[in-house]
C-alpha cells in the first residue's frame, strides 16, 4: 500500500461509517499525514495537515496493516505501535473504522 492507497481505503471505510464527533489526524514520520474530518455529516478523508482533536503518530505500514486488517488497533496500541494525543476518547472509536 502507498499513502494515496490507505487514504483511499480509508475513504472507502469512513463513507460507511456512523460519526466519529471529531477529526483525527494521523502523522507519520516521513511528515505525510491522513486527516479524518466531518461536513456536512459526512466524514471526510483527506491529506491535509490542519489541526485535529486527537492527533496518531503512527508509522504508515502499522496503519496500513490496521487497515487491512492484518493488526488489530487495541493490540497495535497496546504494543505501542502509535502513540496518541489529545481526545483519548475520540482515538477509541478508530476501532469502529479499522475494525
Amino acid at each position: 500500500m502507498s499513502l494515496e492507497t490507505t487514504t483511499a481505503a480509508l475513504q472507502e471505510r469512513a463513507a460507511n461509517t456512523e460519526s466519529i464527533g471529531g477529526s483525527i489526524k494521523f502523522n507519520f514520520e516521513d511528515g505525510s499525514n491522513i486527516y479524518l474530518g466531518e461536513s456536512d455529516g459526512k466524514m471526510n478523508v483527506t491529506n491535509d495537515s490542519g489541526e485535529a482533536d486527537c492527533t496518531v503518530n503512527v508509522k504508515l505500514e502499522d496503519l496500513e496493516s490496521m487497515v487491512s486488517g492484518d493488526l488489530n488497533p487495541m493490540t497495535a496500541f497496546m504494543m505501542g505501535k502509535f502513540k496518541i494525543d489529545g481526545n483519548m476518547g475520540l482515538a477509541m472509536k478508530l476501532q469502529q473504522l479499522l475494525g
